[in-house]
């Protein structure tokens, strides 16, 4: 039985996870971890990592970049595996979860959905074909409580495009109302919608003369990224220290 910490667990996708876990039987969460104590678990909730005294083998870690320091030092202070699905790391704390790699198995993904990591897949065969006369323009959609723009997903598909050229030649264009000039090729438009209960919708348009291609993923549950999590989990626990990514899992 894989032990597990859960980070951010009384937010909805720590509640997602927990949810999930009760019907897994290879794992279970002896505690969480959370900034406040509002809902009701069937494990031990601490404010702080240091705090917890249960025997855990990996981290999951759904709750905010000003909480990511604490964690990972934790996880690297026990020597522990940590699966960081958490959004809207500065460039700092990008290269501290690089760092940590080199003692513990990490796993960072901006998405943890099956769909999501094919949707990359998909992206990068598209852009090699129609990279050119194709103008690329991402468009993502989330719920109103949403804080960061655009989210993690926009901005991995985006990378999933440059990584898909040589050089990684694209520059990022978020929005458009501060540039009166037309687009250049060279551009991903990248454009955000906040608004009522949209669990997450991410559209990749590849736009040419008199044709125009989308690749389009709309998740209905939270409970899809909660699993994906979970399969995450199981495949980080027994590996070597090293940054591994979802698409890992499905090499």
């Amino acid at each position: 039985m894989i032990r597990i910490l859960l980070n951010g667990c009384n937010g909805k996708m720590g509640q997602a996870v927990t949810r999930s876990c009760m019907f897994d039987n290879n794992m279970t969460i002896v505690a969480g971890v959370d900034a406040t104590l509002k809902a009701e678990n069937s494990y031990p909730v601490y404010t702080e990592p240091n705090q917890v005294k249960e025997n855990v083998d990996i981290i999951i870690d759904f709750s905010h970049p000003n909480a990511l320091n604490g964690i990972l030092s934790y996880a690297m202070e026990k020597s522990l595996p940590i699966v960081i699905a958490t959004t809207g790391h500065s460039e700092a704390q990008k290269d501290f979860i690089a760092s940590a790699s080199n003692s513990i198995p990490v796993l960072l993904s901006a998405n943890m959905s099956l769909g999501i990591n094919l949707m990359l897949d998909l992206v990068k065969r598209a852009t090699k074909m129609l990279h050119g006369p194709f103008d690329i323009e991402i468009i993502e959609k989330h719920h109103n409580q949403k804080i960061d723009a655009p989210s993690g997903t926009a901005l991995a598909i985006a990378d999933a495009v440059n990584a898909a050229l040589p050089g990684n030649e694209m520059k990022y264009v978020y929005d458009r109302h501060s540039s009166m000039q037309k687009r250049t090729r060279d551009e991903i438009g990248i454009h955000s919608v906040r608004g009522g209960t949209i669990t997450g919708e991410h559209t990749i348009i590849f736009a040419g003369n008199d044709e125009m291609i989308e690749i389009k993923h709309t998740a209905v549950s939270k409970d899809l990224f909660a699993e994906g999590a979970l399969k995450a989990a199981a495949f980080l626990y027994d590996k070597a220290p090293g940054y591994y990514k979802m698409q890992d899992i499905f090499a």
